[in-house]
């Protein structure tokens, strides 16, 4: 005699065969409230930590106190040499003196006219090409091995040719500031141009936007990214360049300040004038900061 059944089991295996293995695997991969409360091992995700402004400045500032002051005191107990590590102490009184009597500020303006006019030329050069070689596989094809050839070749050997062909004005420096500048700049805006998406490029063109719309409105603010990676790198290149022109030839600057130090071993001008250096890159890496946050306040912030 054949067994009656449930229509409570009935409506339950008829369910059961509709659902099938989706259900088993949903089932499966969502425990019950017992079993889910049960589980010792289960990962709860944890918020990211935030660190204020101000613990960060004063991380900064405890870091700089720590090595500036074991600095001073292994001078003071004779372990490190004076003659070729000065007191921090006497260093600060330099800069000081250096501000207070106005002595820097002539040759601080000489430098900060050649890092900026090597810096402003690199950078629209290396922005001009990087977009057009980007734009163009062909262009790029013909001149990529001349582009590595000359990105290859150690910058401090064309200092003396220009020197030579420019003399020792402000332009031998600003000619060989641009050649560390524009690399830097170029190859970023290179490939900050490939990396756009394409999906966005071919709506722009299906929207019917010619090259010079899409290269304003689609391209530049996704590579804005890249652009700004290479000028925070290039305003100390630019820097470099300008110092270091100065320093093999020139008759004002920070860098010929430092080479008359060094010609004397007053080691505590050197570090001096090296100090002053720093002070403006900072100021120079703010003042970039402060351009890139408005350019980019459109794009979402990320966690970090």
């Amino acid at each position: 005699m054949p067994r009656a059944t449930n229509s409570s089991d009935e409506a339950r295996v008829s369910t059961s065969d509709v659902t099938g293995p989706a259900s088993a695997v949903a089932e499966a991969a969502a425990p019950s409230g017992r079993d889910a409360a049960s589980t010792p091992d289960r990962v709860v995700p944890k918020r990211p930590r935030r660190h204020g402004h101000a613990t960060v400045r004063l991380l900064q500032v405890l870091v700089a106190v720590v090595v500036l002051g074991g600095w001073e005191a292994l001078v003071r107990a004779r372990v490190i040499d004076e003659f070729f590590f000065p007191l921090p102490t006497d260093v600060a009184v330099q800069v000081g003196d250096w501000l207070t009597s106005g002595f820097i500020y002539p040759h601080l303006w000489v430098t900060i006219q050649e890092a900026l006019y090597a810096f402003i030329i690199g950078s629209i050069l290396g922005l001009g090409l990087g977009f057009f070689l980007a734009r163009s596989d062909f262009a790029a094809a013909v001149l990529d091995p001349y582009l590595k050839m000359f990105n290859a070749l150690p910058r401090v050997v064309l200092a003396p040719i220009f020197l030579l062909w420019f003399g020792l004005g402000i332009w031998s420096k600003v000619a060989f500031g641009v050649t560390l500048v524009f690399f830097i700049v170029f190859f970023n805006t290179l490939q900050g141009v490939r990396n756009v998406d394409k999906v966005l490029i071919n709506n722009a063109r299906m929207l019917g936007a010619n090259e010079r719309q899409l290269m304003r409105h689609v391209l530049l603010p996704s590579a804005l990214t890249w652009i700004f990676s290479s000028l925070h790198i290039s305003v100390g290149f630019a820097i470099t360049g300008a110092v270091v022109g100065e320093y093999l030839g020139a008759s004002a600057g920070v860098g010929y300040v430092i080479a008359q130090a060094e010609g004397v071993f007053d080691t505590t001008g050197v570090f001096a004038g090296m100090i002053v250096l720093m002070l403006v890159v900072l100021v120079v890496d703010v003042i970039v900061n402060r351009v890139e946050t408005r350019l980019l306040r459109w794009q979402p912030q990320t966690q970090k």
